[in-house]
């Protein structure tokens, strides 16, 4: 039966209310991958800050004390995997902050602070894109730390050093293609 303009809409049964009661508060269950998220960047910015702590103590005792450990064959590894490590741990940072945003509440703090802030985001596409973003200097990182170890035995794997390097340029100038869209 069609509804008049002027009459006031349906009123809900208490089971209606109830039920849709429970359905918006089931948005807090996000909070299962928020909680953990947040303590997992806390513990990998940990990791990294301690990782990078450990080497400069092995450089202190490297330049200060003959350490045996030769410093150069470690300094460079151990940076690169911190800030990948780091990479990582914003990673779970933008995300447990993104997800806790869209359903749960807007963060007041973020909401001061420039639109361009990682922590405003206004849809999954957005957080899709920020945490995009982050993986993909990782994965850029992580292949910085593939090459540091590498020793070429024929011309043929410098060749193909060269093309995966012109890859990421390529996949790097794409994206900022589409960051300026």
């Amino acid at each position: 039966m069609p509804q008049l303009p002027d009459s006031p809409p349906p009123r809900q049964g208490r089971w209606e209310r109830r039920l849709e009661g429970w359905l918006w508060n089931s948005r807090f269950l996000v909070l299962l991958a928020v909680v953990p998220s947040l303590a997992g960047a806390l513990a990998l910015f940990l990791i990294g800050t301690m990782d990078i702590l450990k080497l400069i103590l092995t450089t202190a005792e490297y330049y200060l004390f003959d350490g045996t450990l030769d410093i150069h064959e470690v300094a460079v590894p151990s940076i690169v995997m911190a800030v990948d490590i780091y990479l990582v741990a914003i990673v779970l940072l933008i995300f447990g902050l993104g997800v806790y945003r869209l359903f749960v509440s807007p963060i007041e703090q973020a909401e001061e602070h420039a639109a361009g802030s990682p922590f405003n985001i206004k849809s999954f596409d957005q957080l899709k894109d920020k945490i995009a973003r982050v993986v993909i200097l990782a994965v850029i990182i992580e292949f910085f730390r593939a090459v540091v170890d590498i020793r070429f035995q024929t011309p043929l794997e410098a060749i193909y050093l060269a093309l995966s390097v012109l890859a990421l340029a390529g996949a790097l100038y794409l994206m900022s293609l589409a960051h300026r869209d």
